[in-house]
């Protein structure tokens, strides 16, 4: 059984949609003022660029948890 964790943090365009940064392996005791702080900084510095236009503002920010179990096959 494989157990993952990934940090999706989502973002609102100019264009008004959404779209979603996701980052694997977040650490154990991240909070969410340093998510909060990490997502204006993205914004700030307008560094990714999306078909959407810049982001301009945050959406939201979740941790999945993903548990896959392999029944039959999947190993070399």
């Amino acid at each position: 059984m494989a157990a993952t964790q990934t940090l999706q943090m989502t973002f609102v365009t100019q264009a008004g949609t959404r779209t979603t940064i996701s980052l694997d392996n977040p650490r154990d005791d991240l909070t969410e003022a340093e998510v909060v702080s990490a997502m204006d900084e993205i914004i700030a510095k307008n560094i990714f660029n999306t078909s959407g236009g810049d982001l301009v503002s945050k959406h939201s920010a979740q941790i999945v948890d993903r548990t896959v179990s392999v029944l039959y096959g999947g190993q070399a």
